[in-house]
């Protein structure tokens, strides 16, 4: 590793690491009786269940634990009201129900976790700047309630949650509890896109948006990680079996796994044709890019990164009607009906109106994607 790109990492860590040094221990403040032995503390501990991972491989990402402090009563704001984000800046883009929320990443970026209820249901929004990656989850499993923080560790690069009634070790990339109490317990993913915030304003006006009322004092609207995003840019740690060969580390791609099946397309060449149709597990897909985003982790502020485009995953059926895409005029639209769409939605035409099903996916790194699914299929 070079010592500039050293430098540049050890200084985001430093960042955060003083960020947070004046945070309150929330872990600690809030700590409840814990169920069993705590991974968090000893995640060689005997009592505990065997591990699906090497806790020899879990690294320290610097802060404690919370000391990147969740977001455990997030305050929203209408969108109509937010007037401190740049069309292109990017939001987590939620829809639960009947409902849609949006989380701007310069609020994430410095929180990564947000305890949150949407559409009725309880979940976990979560970001890790080191994998560029946003999941959401369902935070009630068999029967039980979670809540999460930031364990302060590292696998893959890859943010490590805790939950607080356990203290079990999730990481973020597949949302399965991977050393602790509840090892083997999967948490349900919920469709979750990353986008521009001209794109979500207009696609959900009457929305709510994640406010940097957090009661933290954090200089939101700052990457703490400039220049992480290139390409060819090293890792802080390797992954334990090594890089994959077949793209660069930091290549963006969209991962997708169904059933059994785990595929990548470079991002790239959805961004080169708009619109590409995959079969997955069996399952027809189309993956959708949108001009419109910026990098969040480009330069020093978020606001001002690179144009990289909104990517979306959806199921083209309607009504039982299978749809095909086609670019025509700097536009997509469907071939059965020439209505106009944009990421998933009927913009205008016979369709107007009309929503595609999301399907989870992740909008990440090559080797955080292939890290956790190492058999994955490049579609080239």
């Amino acid at each position: 590793m070079s010592w500039c790109r050293v430098l540049a990492l050890l200084t985001a860590v430093l960042v955060l690491t003083a960020a947070c040094s004046t945070a309150p221990d929330s872990r600690r403040h809030a700590k409840t009786e814990v169920e069993g032995p705590s991974a968090l503390d000893d995640p060689r501990h005997p009592d505990l269940p065997q591990p699906l991972i090497d806790p020899g491989e879990l690294v320290s990402g610097g802060p404690p634990p919370d000391g990147i402090p969740p977001i455990d009563a997030p305050k929203f704001a209408p969108a109509s009201e937010i007037d401190w984000l740049d069309d292109e800046e990017p939001v987590l883009s939620l829809t639960v129900g009947d409902e849609t929320r949006a989380y701007p990443l310069q609020v994430m970026t410095w929180h990564e976790i947000a305890n949150d209820t949407v559409g009725g249901v309880p979940v976990a929004v979560t970001y890790c700047p080191l994998c560029n990656s946003g999941v959401a989850f369902e935070r009630r499993v068999e029967g039980r309630l979670l809540d999460f923080g930031t364990s302060g560790l590292l696998y893959v690069d890859n943010l490590v949650m805790y939950d607080r009634q356990t203290e079990s070790l999730w990481p973020q990339l597949t949302g399965q509890a991977s050393v602790g109490v509840l090892t083997g317990t999967q948490l349900k993913a919920v469709p979750m896109g990353i986008v521009g915030w001209e794109q979500f304003r207009e696609s959900h006006p009457d929305a709510l948006v994640l406010t940097r009322d957090t009661g933290f004092a954090r200089d939101y609207g700052r990457n703490p990680y400039t220049g992480y995003d290139d390409p060819n840019g090293e890792l802080l740690v390797d992954p334990p079996g090594g890089t994959d060969p077949r793209l660069p580390v930091k290549e963006r791609v969209v991962g997708i796994t169904v059933g059994e099946e785990s595929v990548a397309i470079r991002r790239s060449r959805v961004a080169d044709e708009r619109v590409v149709p995959l079969t997955v597990g069996g399952r027809d897909l189309v993956v959708w890019h949108q001009p419109g985003q910026a990098s969040a982790l480009d330069t020093d502020r978020v606001s001002e990164g690179q144009e990289i485009g909104s990517i979306g995953v959806f199921r083209p059926m309607l009504d039982g009607r299978q749809l095909t895409f086609a670019v025509r005029g700097g536009g997509v639209v469907d071939e059965q009906t020439g209505s106009t769409w944009l990421l998933g939605e009927a913009t205008s035409g016979e369709l107007e109106g009309s929503r595609l099903s999301a399907v989870v996916h992740l909008d990440t790194f090559w080797f955080a994607w292939v890290g956790f699914r190492p058999d994955t299929r490049l579609v080239e």
